[in-house]
């Protein structure tokens, strides 16, 4: 495949904004884009729009409606938009169906989701993620932006289980956190992921998603990265559950249970862990007599007969 190189925008600067810059930067032509720029130069984002091919949207899935739909006169027809948003927006959308809204059924729309750690894609080390797009001639055009990159990817038309996959992951990435902070053990750890597994695999199929989609890059590979690596913000959240310290307890993860049960969505009292890390959110101060019940109660559950 002939290596072209593409015009690309970066909306936002954060860590996945970064990471995205890391790859890219040494065979594409870059333009980065944020709300309130710092410590690189203001742009013009309108004008700078309608010259780009790719537009990756490296933001919180909130402002992607308001912002494609900002953009939506401005861009080529063949653009392509890319989100990386593994949160929900006000409205209870995933990332790609508020894309998908603001752009238009054509548009050519991706997201790409697995486990990417900013830090370990800066550092030259592999990152992995699943390629969600509707036809493969966009999924040619991402192998040809991360050519040669440590990026690899894997493609799927499944955009909503992917999507639901690794937006709810989040969720459950705190309750790690929070068995980490109490010394529970690896032991611990392992039963988590089991049911982890079967609860989110269970709700991305009634949200739409296709059966495995959660056990594929997007839910179990970015849930082993996001709830055991010691930089993960919502690991960390769950350690600042058992510490008491509230003030900090933001991020896409908490933003999700709140959109769940807001929009309703579906019925977090049918998934015991993710009805668990909504609990634990709602009442930091009993996070430890609440996961000593939680076990009480698993250990009645599994020694039913």
């Amino acid at each position: 495949m002939s290596r072209i190189t593409s015009k690309i925008l970066i909306l936002g600067h954060g860590e996945i904004g970064r990471a995205m810059e890391h790859l890219l930067q040494s065979r594409h032509t870059l333009t980065i884009w944020e709300r309130h720029p710092r410590a690189i130069p203001a742009v013009d984002l309108e004008s700078a729009t309608g010259r780009q091919d790719v537009i990756f949207f490296c933001l919180p899935a909130s402002p992607h409606f308001d912002l494609a739909t900002r953009l939506q006169k401005h861009l080529r027809l063949d653009c392509l938009c890319i989100s990386i948003a593994k949160g929900l927006d006000d409205e209870g959308r995933t990332a790609a169906r508020a894309l998908a809204l603001a752009l238009g059924p054509k548009a050519p729309i991706a997201v790409l989701y697995g486990p990417m750690i900013s830090e370990e894609i800066r550092a030259g080390r592999p990152a992995f993620a699943q390629a969600g797009t509707a036809n493969a001639g966009t999924y040619a055009r991402l192998l040809d932006l991360f050519a040669g990159t440590s990026l690899y990817l894997d493609h799927t038309t499944d955009i909503e289980g992917i999507s639901w996959a690794a937006v709810l992951k989040n969720v459950y990435a705190i309750l790690f956190g929070v068995a980490d902070e109490l010394a529970l053990g690896d032991n611990m750890r392992g039963y988590l992921a089991v049911e982890t597994m079967a609860e989110l695999e269970r709700i991305v199929t009634g949200l739409g998603g296709s059966a495995g989609a959660a056990q594929r890059l997007a839910g179990l590979g970015d849930l082993i990265a996001t709830a055991t690596s010691k930089g993960s913000h919502h690991h960390d959240l769950g350690r600042l559950l058992v510490r008491g310290e509230t003030s900090a307890l933001q991020g896409e993860g908490v933003h999700t249970l709140k959109m769940v049960h807001s929009h309703r969505l579906f019925d977090p009292r049918h998934y015991p862990l993710f009805n668990l890390v909504g609990k634990l959110l709602a009442e930091p101060a009993t996070t430890r007599s609440q996961m000593k019940n939680f076990l009480a109660v698993t250990r009645e559950r599994l020694n039913f007969f």
